[in-house]
């Protein structure tokens, strides 16, 4: 079993990212995380994806 970590600031991109990739790999579970941080005024979003494959 192998583990790959995906981490992108927007969910589209993290989402394209993970179906490239789970393409070609036999996928045994995915975990999903957003974390939210304030830069001054601004929101910065963190998505994050671990995934157990085989």
């Amino acid at each position: 079993m192998k583990v790959k970590v995906f981490d992108e600031s927007h969910e589209k991109d993290l989402e394209e990212d993970i179906n490239d990739f789970i393409e070609d790999v036999k996928v045994v579970d995915i975990q999903y995380q957003v974390a939210v941080s304030l830069f001054g005024e601004e929101q910065i979003y963190c998505f994050s994806a671990l995934i157990l494959y085989e």
